[in-house]
């Protein structure tokens, strides 16, 4: 069976161009031409470019993934054992920024009382809440959900810092699962969820209506970087809670 470049960007989640590209550069030709001249791909060259889109999420330049894939001595499996090695590499560093990145950037300054060891120990090595500080005082210094969350975060000990970080990251893992399996974001079970994340954001930053929560559950697909951080847990996370999100407040409305 063949498939053409437009089924075999739908697939993939690309566009017709990069395919176009891809061929002319010699990194995936298609096996195969129609009469009119179209390019068609067969089930070798999905696997290729399945390879492809791998190394090219995790970093690779274009021409350095055609030397790995080119390679005559490589085998197959070990192109997937590497990349299996990489992403869980990635998955690990970021799941551990995961909830101190949605605190520090859900309208706050994060007034931490820990000492320079125990926010290595907490947030790890590769994110400190204090480098968003500015960034959110810029954007919602005036509000009084900002006075109210800065007063919080002031108070909160290392075990506070630790209690809130489980209960975000119980409420991700749940709605990751229920993700996984097929329910719609829309479901009761998913609106459910998104009040338990409402209600995290209400007792320990400040008071989140639901046109509050509307707001933040679109900068998560807006922001590139809630993005990172939603789909770390699970890829396609971050869209599925907005719209759960979106569908528990209009359920509330």
């Amino acid at each position: 069976m063949s498939y053409s470049v437009g089924q075999t960007a739908g697939f993939a989640g690309i566009t017709v161009r990069t395919l176009h590209h891809y061929d002319e550069i010699g990194l995936l030709c298609p096996s195969a031409r129609s009469r009119a001249g179209h390019r068609r791909y067969d089930d070798a060259d999905l696997d290729r470019l399945q390879q492809i889109l791998f190394y090219r999420e995790l970093g690779f330049p274009l021409d350095e993934v055609a030397v790995l894939l080119d390679d005559p001595d490589a085998d197959p499996q070990e192109h997937l054992r590497r990349q299996h090695r990489l992403l869980t590499t990635r998955i690990e560093r970021l799941q551990k920024m995961a909830a101190a990145v949605e605190h520090a950037m859900e309208a706050r300054k994060m007034g931490i009382n820990l000492t320079p060891e125990e926010k290595f120990e907490l947030f790890g090595g590769n994110f400190d809440p204090d480098d968003y500080a500015e960034e959110a005082e810029q954007r919602w210094g005036g509000t009084e959900a900002y006075r109210e969350s800065q007063r919080k975060a002031a108070s909160y000990t290392k075990d506070d810092w630790l209690r809130i970080k489980a209960e975000a990251d119980s409420i991700n893992a749940r709605l990751a699962a229920l993700m996984e399996s097929g329910a719609e974001p829309r479901s009761v079970e998913a609106m459910d969820l998104a009040e338990e994340h409402r209600q995290h954001i209400s007792r320990f930053s400040y008071d989140c209506g639901y046109e509050i929560h509307r707001g933040l559950a679109e900068m998560y697909v807006a922001d590139e970087r809630f993005t990172a951080t939603y789909d770390a847990v699970r890829p396609g996370l971050a869209a599925y809670i907005r719209e759960a999100i979106l569908a528990n407040a209009d359920r509330m409305a």
